[in-house]
């Protein structure tokens, strides 16, 4: 390779920069090496060091070509540094006088190789083995010199001196090439990223463009369908007419998503706050969705918590663009079946609220391993199903985006072909005490009441201009303010507007933005200078297509004194003018809440979800009561015999089972439920809970289930499984404090955190009378049994770290046994939780249960005792005569 080609290969931006360092490193080691080897031959050095030298430069080149050839950096860059630092360096140092040589030198120059060339873990390796060998280089020169072959001292300066020229002139060249390699680099960077500014600049132009120019003839669409809604027309003219109506308004909100995500991109995204009323908002979303679900036969119901703030603050139009985008999801994708939008509030703090919309449908579903990917731009999951349904995959995307901004949350639960629920929550301010009430949102075609349009006032004194180059804006605006018997003017100019002001008073202008010749801010200040002018002190509003936060924020640093976006219905120019004009003008015939009350009468109260729900297993031991007190949802583990599998503690019972087993050659085991069981267990309790906290047996047992579980959660976003690393009623205690701490109103992370931190606080063991019925499931050896029934000892299992173990024994009679095992576990009362104690059994009678209630009393007053007959699942693994007293410690204050 020439010079020319060498340099041109080094600032070759195409080229792999750890490629080109590599290529800078070994080509400058080279060169030094070969004017050593020039050097040992001018001095007459010995002939071995010649060719030893002469070697390495052959194989230096060799492993630098391969390593370029094959695209084998990494390997070349470990081998040569293994020949330099381990072969070259001691070499030099052996045969080069030691300390009174160049080798300290050329050990320096290894360092900064490794440095140079070497991965992180690489290079600490590397190092450390470097040091080991300085250290046993250095040891050699001072304890066994004579292994150093000599140099005289004049030698021994001249190769001192070369070697430092060499090294200090390799090190020159790379980094002053590095730092020009460097400079480029950053050079090309700052010029990619200014082209990629233009570009978003250019793409942020076009969006707002494209917004605008589609936005003005659907704000004719828009508004002059309402006028037509406005009029007596027959139901069929009417109900094409509403359809009309939410078509541009879903198209509308496409365009939305468009601009939005060309923000996002770009970093300009910024929520607008205001004061809103959340009964209104659903009612506009349910009349634009209606029509989507009603063609394709689906059920669409909304129902709203009568408890949620009549008036909230937060940005309306984001929450509706992410309700819209979520529902129209749901519909899209549901055959058949129903789409449902529930509407929660949980109190954060005073002020603050938390909004819960959940939306849930009976689609098709979503596989487990695209949920990660349902928030990416563009990219639309299990393609080759869906490849039929339309969408930009732009929605998803957005809402997760705008929800995140909000600092809310979004989480998802899904069974694949069954349906999905997606949960969002939005934090909200609240703007007075007032509550919605007792209010449900229908699918059903709007009411031809519903869509009659009720004036809010009438200001028959009141003059004013719209200002707009489209003749059909000034057309639509000037109709639907036609009730308020406001006098109307229009100009299709900036220059006709400011010729009108100069001999008109105007209470109000409406102003557009972008105009030919004179756009609307350069005809606002010409206004307010205009001499001789009558409106410089008029209220100006500026009625635009250009959305978005920025551009009202734009117009209020101009000096405008209102904002609207187009399409603009009757009701918010209604609403923005009697905000504006003097309230002596103006004369109320309606208010916001009448069009709200209209709807009454296709809405009603419904159940609200519960924010969590505690779920566990049969195998929990808990007593109906407390279940049902509670409202514990119990997943029943099997238990299979040779005449079927059969749900523990729903289709056979313990006392059946043991009786069953008495027949030694009846062979009885137990399993977990079927992922696909679990999901749907989940699911169903989702249908009633935002959040679901599964608290599972012990993974570390034989046939747990607890895996199973966590497999099957995979699928919901909003299902937490806990390993109790327990069983029986001890896994139970962990399931009452979680439903304490829920009806507390604690959050599921809170609840999670708590139970996690006390699961070394339980204890769960049990006393059998022998291990038969171990040695039957296979938990231990026969022999085992055998001898602990030959020896009359009674063992004590229990849980350590989630594994079964045996505790210990206890031996002699089981009177004296069951003492023996009652007194150990309440030999230190100081420690236990007295509110409850469990005392889960198999095959004890009444008299049995007295003996212990009476010895465990005398040790220690509980709050309550429960005896709970252990399950058929427990009991296959136990056999009669089993007792164990589960407790939790007491908690330090």
């Amino acid at each position: 390779m020439t010079l020319k080609k060498l340099k041109e290969y080094l600032f070759d931006n195409e080229i792999d920069l750890k490629e080109r360092l590599f290529t800078l490193v070994m080509t400058i080691t080279l060169i030094s090496w070969i004017i050593s080897l020039i050097e040992l031959i001018i001095t007459g050095a010995e002939l071995v060091s010649i060719i030893a030298l002469a070697g390495g430069i052959a194989a230096l080149t060799v492993a630098m070509s391969l390593s370029l050839k094959y695209n084998k950096i990494k390997i070349g860059s470990i081998v040569i540094c293994i020949g330099i630092c381990f072969g070259y360096v001691p070499l030099t140092f052996l045969f080069g006088g030691g300390l009174n040589g160049d080798g300290p030198l050329w050990f320096l120059f290894g360092i900064i190789f490794i440095n140079l060339c070497l991965g992180k873990k690489a290079k600490i390796i590397f190092l450390l083995l470097y040091w080991v060998e300085l250290k046993v280089l250095w040891t050699i020169d001072l304890k066994h010199p004579e292994l150093i072959y000599p140099n005289t001292e004049q030698m021994a300066h001249v190769y001192s001196f070369i070697a430092m020229m060499l090294i200090g002139l390799a090190l020159s060249l790379v980094i002053s090439i590095w730092n020009r390699i460097y400079e480029k680099e950053v050079q090309r960077s700052k010029k990619q990223k200014a082209e990629i500014e233009s570009l978003n600049r250019a793409q942020n132009s076009f969006f707002s463009s494209m917004s605008h120019e589609i936005r003005t003839p659907i704000n004719t669409i828009i508004g002059l369908n309402e006028m037509i809604l406005r009029e007596k027309i027959s139901e069929e003219v009417a109900e094409d007419a509403v359809n009309i109506q939410s078509a541009s308004k879903l198209l509308l909100s496409l365009i939305n998503d468009i601009l939005d995500m060309s923000k996002f991109a770009s970093g300009q995204m910024q929520l607008t706050p205001v004061n809103y009323h959340p009964g209104d908002m659903l009612s506009e979303i349910v009349g634009m969705l209606w029509l989507k679900a009603k063609e394709k036969g689906l059920e669409f119901k909304v129902n709203v918590s009568p408890d949620i703030p009549d008036e909230l603050f937060g940005d309306e139009v984001r929450i509706k663009q992410i309700l819209i985008n979520v529902l129209n999801n749901a519909i899209k994708y549901t055959k058949e079946g129903s789409v449902y939008l529930s509407i929660e509030c949980n109190t954060v703090k005073e002020g603050t609220v938390n909004i819960i919309y959940t939306v849930t449908d009976t689609g098709i579903g979503i596989k487990k391993e695209n949920i990660p990917f349902l928030f990416t731009a563009f990219k639309r999951v299990d393609e080759e199903r869906n490849r039929h349904i339309e969408g930009t995959g732009l929605g998803l995307s957005i809402v997760k985006q705008f929800v995140d901004l909000m600092e809310g949350k979004i989480t998802i639960n899904s069974v694949y072909t069954k349906g999905s629920t997606f949960i969002i929550e939005i934090p909200q301010k609240t703007a007075g005490d007032k509550l919605i009430g007792e209010i449900h949102i229908e699918s059903q075609a709007p009411s031809r009441r519903y869509l009659t349009h009720s004036k809010r006032f009438e200001a028959p004194d009141a003059r004013v201009l719209v200002v707009d180059d489209n003749a059909s804006n000034l057309l639509v605006i000037s109709k639907l303010l036609r009730e308020t018997r406001v006098h109307v003017d229009t100009a299709a100019s900036g220059e006709e507007a400011l010729k009108k002001t100069l001999n008109t008073f105007y209470h109000v202008i409406f102003m557009d933005h972008l105009m030919p010749e004179m756009d609307g801010i350069e005809c606002f200040k010409a206004l307010r200078a205009q001499t001789g002018g009558l409106c410089k002190e008029s209220k100006v509003i500026a009625l635009t297509a250009n959305a978005g936060s920025d551009n009202r924020d734009l117009y209020a640093e101009e000096g405008f004194d209102g904002y609207l976006s187009k399409p603009v219905t009757g009701d918010e120019l209604e609403r923005e003018l009697y905000r504006i004009l003097p309230k002596d003008m103006t004369f109320v015939t309606g208010n916001d809440r009448q069009i709200l009350e209209e709807t009454i009468s296709w809405m009603k109260n419904d159940k609200k979800k519960k924010h969590v729900a505690i779920t566990t297993e049969s195998v929990a031991d808990l007593p109906k009561e407390i279940t049902d007190k509670y409202q514990i949802a119990v997943l029943p583990h099997l238990v299979c015999t040779a005449e079927g599998n059969f749900l523990d503690g729903e289709e056979i019972e313990t006392n059946g089972l043991l009786d069953y087993m008495s027949d030694h050659s009846k062979k009885v085991t137990t399993k977990p439920p079927e992922v696909s069981d679990i999901e749907s267990f989940f699911a169903k309790q989702l249908s009633v809970a935002n959040n679901i906290i599964h608290i599972s047996i012990s993974s570390e047992l034989v046939n747990s289930g607890c895996n199973a579980a966590k497999e099957a959660a995979k699928a919901f976003d909003n299902v937490t499984v806990i390993d109790s690393k327990h069983l029986s009623s001890a896994q139970g205690l962990l399931v009452i404090e979680a439903c304490r701490l829920a009806e507390k109103g604690k959050g599921a992370d809170e609840i999670i955190e708590s139970i996690e931190g006390i699961k070394n606080k339980v204890h769960s063991d049990f006393i059998v009378d022998n291990l038969d019925f171990l040695a039957r499931a296979g938990q231990v050896s026969a022999k085992t049994a055998n001898i602990a029934k030959a020896l009359m000892a009674r063992p004590v299992l229990g849980l350590k770290k989630g594994k079964m173990g045996v505790n210990g024994f206890y031996l002699g009679s089981r009177e004296r046994a069951w003492k023996k095992y009652i007194d150990t576990v309440l030999k230190s009362p100081s420690r236990i939780d007295k509110k409850i104690a469990f005392v889960t059994y198999v095959g004890l009678s009444k008299q049995d249960m007295e003996w212990i209630r009476e010895r465990i009393e005398s040790k220690v007053k509980f709050e309550a005792i429960y005896f709970k007959k252990a399950s058929p699942v427990i009991a296959v693994n136990c056999g009669p005569g089993t007792f164990g007293i589960l407790t939790k410690d007491a908690e330090r204050g």
